[in-house]
């Protein structure tokens, strides 16, 4: 069982920045493919961005490519999220999670693990 805790979410103005972290635990990180998901309210949750267990590949949705950064550090069992530029848009809960997979997955209902999720607030 894998349990990860978000941090680092809250309140920014447009075109600030935030890094968001994801604390693993209870698993061998390394073996998890490790995504960032989003969820505004009375929205689905969507992809963010998706890092391979080594972190040598990636994945963005569009919307956030060039603004967003995703990586890991295996020693630390951490997931990172640097946003950039951020916009109002970008306003939702984050989420991470883990996949026990060989490929990066985008859909929710492929990972196995979630976190609580931490609010990301972008005011205009």
């Amino acid at each position: 069982q894998v349990q990860l805790v978000e941090s680092g979410g809250g309140l920014v103005q447009a075109g600030g920045s935030l890094r968001l972290s994801c604390a693993a635990s209870g698993g061998t990180f390394s073996t998890y493919v490790m995504g960032w998901f989003r969820q505004a309210p009375g929205k689905e949750r969507d992809i963010v961005a998706v890092i391979s267990r080594i972190g040598g590949r990636t994945y963005y949705r569009d919307s956030v490519k060039g603004r967003f950064t995703i990586s890991r550090d295996n020693a630390k069992n951490t997931v990172y999220l640097q946003m950039n530029s951020l916009k109002p848009e970008d306003t939702a809960v984050y989420y991470c999670a883990a996949a026990s997979s060989q490929i990066l997955l985008v859909t929710p209902q492929r990972y196995d693990y979630w976190g609580q999720g931490t609010q990301v607030t972008v005011s205009s």
